[in-house]
């Protein structure tokens, strides 16, 4: 994440970047020391999506203050 908005990692740190998954359970997040994007919480595909064919979880990236 950090390379494809042209970032250094202090500056993911100091723009407060952050990762929003719909619903309350957050599934995703940024990893502090690489700039990675990282599972944080386990994904059941059969209790998201059930019988769903494409299963599809949404999430945003919030970087707050100007880049």
């Amino acid at each position: 994440v950090a390379k494809d908005l042209g970032l250094q990692l202090p500056a993911i740190r100091d723009h407060a970047v952050r990762i929003v998954s719909q619903g309350r359970t957050q599934y995703f997040a940024l990893h502090g020391k690489t700039g990675h994007l990282v599972t944080a919480e386990r994904i059941d595909r059969e209790q998201l999506c059930e019988s769903a064919q494409q299963c599809v979880l949404r999430c945003e990236l919030i970087v707050e203050g100007e880049m």
